[in-house]
């Protein structure tokens, strides 16, 4: 096996390479080896030459004890997890503790593999993972500290969970209805995503319900082009007076497209969208939208975290991730 001599080797890996479990390994460090068979002993302190390994010594002098410290392992940067990482990080603070952030290379597997590492050397008390990581294998964690899972997103980083939640798309339908819309049009999110399956069955059945009148779902894939195509692809003759787009982004493709067709935004159509981006507040007119509390999210992982390491029931608010913002891009129709 030959590794880059810039990045020290993890237990996980000596655990691999001697065939044997990560908890066997941490035995051997902790022990001296003592307690292991010979042969299982050699296999280990082969590996252990082999790749190099230097076990975190600093860590391994506090076993006993606490470190005030919690980690929180973070999605790679593909995904933008600021917003949450927030909400955790502050429940941390007030709680008292200092936060480690991680965000190891690699899906599931790696980050379960860092979960294991950083629970066997005991460098933080605790661990809060806003990534998904393989539950079955921490549910086997030989170890006291404890590890909660944001289950919020699946492998790909697509919403699941209260984050796939599409209620605010009933409330947006009934009240444009409300206001005197008949004829409604979804701009969709890739069918490949929870999020975006929900909210158009949604707004399928929401419109059902109150007798309106479809004029049709249009996948698109989040993009602000989609929303443009989605208003092309209209008929001239019957065209809708609100459409509910997937996210904000996909929102400005659509108003981009209502005006090179002449179309008055929200005087001729009423436009909604989805993640309250900041751009939205300064749109002409501006975007009425879904604002998704990110920061809750990451607050109510730490919250259980701290609660587990305190031996207290968590004391988790009831507020709704969702909120619908109502600004300029919705009016009653001509």
């Amino acid at each position: 096996m030959t590794r880059s001599s810039t990045r020290r080797a993890t237990i996980m890996e000596v655990a691999r390479l001697a065939g044997v479990s990560h908890q066997t390994v941490s035995r051997y460090l902790k022990f001296n080896g003592e307690g292991l068979k010979p042969v299982t002993r050699e296999r280990v302190e082969a590996a252990i030459d082999e790749l190099n390994y230097r076990p975190n010594l600093l860590a391994r002098s506090m076993r006993t004890r606490t470190t005030g410290r919690v980690a929180v392992l973070i999605p790679t940067p593909a995904f933008n997890p600021a917003r949450m990482l927030a909400g955790a990080t502050s429940a941390a603070h007030e709680a008292g503790y200092s936060v480690e952030v991680i965000s190891p290379e690699g899906g599931a597997a790696a980050r379960t593999d860092r979960i294991l590492e950083l629970a066997d050397t005991r460098q933080v008390d605790g661990i809060v993972s806003l990534s998904p990581v393989h539950g079955a294998r921490i549910e086997e964690l030989a170890s006291d500290i404890p590890v909660v899972v944001s289950e919020d997103f699946d492998d790909e980083m697509r919403s699941i969970g209260v984050l796939a939640d599409a209620a605010p798309v009933t409330e947006m339908v009934t009240h444009l209805a409300e206001l005197g819309h008949r004829r409604f049009f979804h701009v969709s999110g890739s069918a490949q995503f929870a999020s975006a399956r929900a909210r158009a069955e949604v707004f399928r059945e929401s419109v059902e319900r109150l007798r309106l009148e479809n004029v049709g779902v249009h996948e698109g894939d989040w993009t602000g082009e989609s929303g443009i195509e989605a208003v092309r692809s209209l008929p001239a003759r019957g065209a809708p007076t609100a459409i509910i787009a997937a996210n904000d982004l996909v929102a400005a493709g659509v108003m981009r497209g209502a005006v090179e067709r002449g179309w008055d935004v929200p005087g001729d159509v009423s436009v909604t969208g989805w993640d309250n981006n900041q751009i939205g507040l300064f749109m002409t007119p501006s975007l009425t939208t879904v604002d998704v509390n990110l920061e809750q999210i990451g607050a109510r992982a730490m919250t259980r975290l701290i609660a587990t390491l305190r031996d207290e029931e968590p004391r988790l608010d009831d507020e709704p991730l969702n909120r619908i913002i109502w600004r300029e891009s919705t009016a009653a129709p001509r």
